[in-house]
């Protein structure tokens, strides 16, 4: 019997016979990069030293794709230990090799740069304008800090918030939703740990991983970014709720910054 469990914004998701997760895309573009993760991770999966899915297909028409249910809730960041595996988790993420990884289904870089430039010139027409007064000149300088290319690039998830991150019995049980992997701003995976989380938890992160002045400070830049997707995800969905909310995010960490 198949469990309706997740309705998130690029596939569905559902527990099979309670020991699988099947997942089915949304839109046609990401039936795309599920294929690919599918053969990522299958790679991938062996490098790390903390849990992934390691996906089949099993259907090909409509995509079906299944890994092994890895179960836990999703983190609370309040066990600094959790801290340490994550920014050493990282490490070792960041550093495969780029080369091995695109040709195993990663989004290579310059396509990557690519999808980033357009997301960029969207918020600067749909996003930007709602802003209005300091919040708007604020925002322009944010989104014009991401014009250049990043200092460096490694395989990274990108989209590694609290919802991807699994714990069980205080340790961290899975890393999931890898549809996103691309060659990027290695700053992006640790936006979210080291700007959201509470202080001795990101000092954990940061520690494990060797995190400098440099990365910090992108990764900062790209915690404020985040809401701006929720706005996007809003007006591509004709959804009020969730443009009201993603300009309440952008707001807040633009004047907490």
């Amino acid at each position: 019997m198949d469990e309706l469990i997740d309705t998130g914004w690029d596939s569905r998701a559902w527990i099979v016979d309670r020991v699988w997760l099947d997942r089915e895309p949304r839109r046609p573009e990401v039936a795309e990069r599920l294929r690919a993760e599918t053969r990522l991770m299958r790679w991938l999966a062996p490098l790390l030293p903390l849990p992934v899915p390691d996906p089949v297909v099993v259907r090909s028409e409509p995509l079906r794709v299944r890994h092994r249910l890895l179960l836990g809730r999703p983190i609370d960041p309040d066990v600094d230990a959790v801290g340490s595996a994550l920014g050493s988790f990282l490490r070792s993420l960041h550093g495969v090799s780029t080369a091995e990884a695109t040709r195993h289904g990663a989004l290579h870089a310059a396509r990557a740069q690519g999808c980033l430039a357009a997301e960029l010139a969207r918020m600067r027409s749909e996003v930007l304008p709602l802003l209005g007064g300091g919040a708007a000149a604020e925002g322009a300088g944010l989104l014009e800090a991401f014009a250049a290319p990043p200092p460096s690039l490694a395989l990274i998830h990108a989209d590694l918030g609290p919802t991807h991150i699994l714990v069980a019995d205080g340790a961290v049980s899975g890393i999931i939703d890898w549809t996103d992997a691309r060659i990027g701003d290695p700053a992006l995976d640790l936006s979210w740990l080291l700007h959201g989380t509470p202080d001795g938890f990101a000092k954990a992160v940061a520690e494990a991983y060797g995190a400098d002045d440099a990365i910090r400070r992108r990764a900062l830049d790209w915690h404020r970014l985040g809401p701006w997707h929720e706005v996007l995800y809003g007006i591509d969905t004709d959804d009020d709720g969730y443009v009201a909310s993603g300009l309440a995010g952008v707001h807040a960490r633009l004047g907490g910054a």
